[in-house]
């Protein structure tokens, strides 16, 4: 992932189990980039790499990035000639016009707070050729709601504001084009998208991968043993009329946005 501010970390095996959905379905944000055999591509916050590793099966020839140690222990498992993993925080980049286009899926909503954001752009438009494309998708306005404010509910009592903790930032495509724009890029598409996406794996599984820099605050001493899973069973309880079918299926309220941008000289 693209930073660790948030508190949040990342377990590849369980990113792995619970988590595959990211790059199975980015198949469209893909499409929009469509990489060329040959020319240089930086994946931003790329994981364990294995969107990473498909991109580089195009041919093109691929840097992924990530601030995550052990994301980026399992992305170097991964061999190809055209393939290379380095480890930057996404608002600290160190390159100058590198690269023909930059890619994120589903990573940048981790970057914390509006100068976060800036410090970002700047910095993919720094590494970009002049007219290099920037294609991402990301959390968007409305993303995971239902989720957030079961959260939120659940954890007021232990006197923890679940929003601030997190510091996801889901913006709208009005929002992001101006901080696109002010970072000088040209706009080509952005769009939201909202994507009810299934979690084969159930919601307990999910929480706990994608909102343990949250949970992680319900540890001894300062709460007792059984404080996080009571705040998880509590969360679920929440959530079952919401996002869990008569048949024990769940599905996240995932909303993305989804954007196609080139860096202006």
């Amino acid at each position: 992932m693209p930073s660790t501010k948030t508190g949040q970390t990342w377990n590849t095996e369980a990113y792995a189990a619970n988590g595959r959905f990211v790059a199975t379905l980015a198949s469209d944000v893909v499409a929009l980039l469509t990489p060329q055999p040959g020319e240089k591509v930086l994946d931003l916050g790329c994981g364990d790499g294995a969107l990473t590793e498909q991109l580089a099966a195009t041919g093109a020839i691929l840097t992924g990035v990530d601030a995550s140690p052990t994301m980026l222990a399992a992305a170097r498992k991964r061999s190809a000639r055209n393939l290379t993993f380095e480890q930057h925080d996404a608002t600290a980049l160190p390159y100058h016009q590198q690269f023909d286009a930059v890619f994120s899926n589903a990573a940048l909503h981790w970057i914390t707070g509006l100068s976060g954001q800036q410090a970002m752009l700047a910095a993919v438009h720094q590494a970009l050729h002049p007219g290099g494309r920037f294609v991402a998708e990301m959390g968007g306005h409305g993303n995971i709601a239902a989720i957030r404010t079961a959260l939120q509910a659940t954890l007021a009592p232990f006197h923890i504001d679940a929003e601030a903790t997190a510091a996801s930032f889901f913006p709208s495509p009005d929002l992001y084009r101006r901080l696109l724009e002010a970072a000088n890029f040209t706009v080509q598409s952005i769009e939201l998208i909202p994507r009810p996406t299934p979690l084969p794996n159930g919601m307990e599984s999910w929480l706990n991968t994608f909102r343990n820099g949250v949970l992680d605050h319900l540890s001894p001493p300062a709460y007792s043993e059984n404080a996080r899973a009571t705040a998880i069973t509590n969360t679920i309880a929440l959530l079952k009329p919401i996002l869990c079918d008569a048949d024990g299926n769940w599905t996240a309220d995932y909303v993305r946005l989804r954007f196609h941008a080139t860096a202006n000289n």
